[in-house]
């Protein structure tokens, strides 16, 4: 049976104030529950906003980072979707599989996404922790929901694969499942940071033919490329609506993404 593990994490116990690494107890995996090893972590700007109290004071101190990828350390009873020593990548959305939006096959909408409900501590004071979104990734080891646990190949780049739990699921979710984004059809997407070139990989997969990338950075203009862009905007050298409109037939585009910030 596992037991309790000391391990080490990023705490935000202040709006506005500076995280500092401190020593963090991980419980044993509770039922439907696994502890992970973490292998790499994404950075957002979802995090800083949480430190700064954007979306409430009321959950401090937290645990930082949301974006993860990692092994496997422990899982808890009636887990059969991982089991010990599983590479995954964690996702913060865990659809529950009963609510009228899960049972109407739109899990992307669940009302009562899958967290773990046993809690992390500080070793210091022994006060709860929070971690973000149900994941918090800066840290040696974490505790989540196993339904948030998605195996993968051990040989994929752990750097890489930690930011599908987030930012690609973004991007790629707006895409296929909130515009819909149809066979054939154009898109611009504006701005072609992670989560815009997401946007970009989801239309392609979407099967769009025209996919117009948008940014005053000639360099993201580039990378933008490989993920399914056919044409480059940049602001910087003409008026970005006349240049997609050039591109289109003078008809702009059917699909329109902001994913600047």
């Amino acid at each position: 049976m596992a037991e309790q593990i000391i391990a080490r994490g990023a705490i935000a116990r202040e709006v506005g104030k500076p995280s500092r690494i401190e020593t963090i107890i991980v419980p044993a995996p509770g039922p439907g529950e696994a502890r992970i090893r973490i292998l790499a972590s994404g950075v957002c700007h979802t995090d800083l906003s949480v430190r700064n109290g954007v979306f409430g004071t009321d959950g401090f101190p937290f645990l930082l980072g949301h974006e993860g990828a990692g092994i496997v350390e422990s899982a808890g009873e009636g887990v059969t979707n991982v089991k010990e020593g599983d590479h995954v990548i964690l996702a913060w959305r865990a659809p529950c599989g009963e609510c009228r939006f899960c049972l109407a096959a739109k899990p992307h909408l669940c009302a009562s996404s899958l967290n773990a409900t046993t809690k992390m501590r500080a070793e210091d004071d022994g006060v709860e922790l929070n971690a973000v979104l149900g994941i918090g990734t800066f840290c040696t080891h974490t505790l989540v929901h196993a339904k948030q646990c998605i195996p993968i190949d051990p040989s994929l780049p752990k750097g890489q694969m930690s930011l599908i739990g987030c930012g690609v699921m973004t991007g790629v979710g707006a895409a296929l499942y909130t515009a819909k984004v149809e066979p054939g059809s154009s898109v611009a997407v504006f701005g072609c940071g992670g989560v815009g070139d997401s946007v970009i990989m989801g239309s392609r997969i979407a099967g769009a033919t025209t996919i117009i990338a948008v940014d005053l950075d000639d360099t993201k203009l580039e990378w933008a490329k490989g993920f399914g862009a056919t044409h480059l905007v940049n602001p910087t050298h003409g008026d970005p609506v006349q240049q997609i409109k050039d591109l289109t037939g003078g008809y702009g585009v059917n699909f329109s993404f902001e994913a600047v910030g």
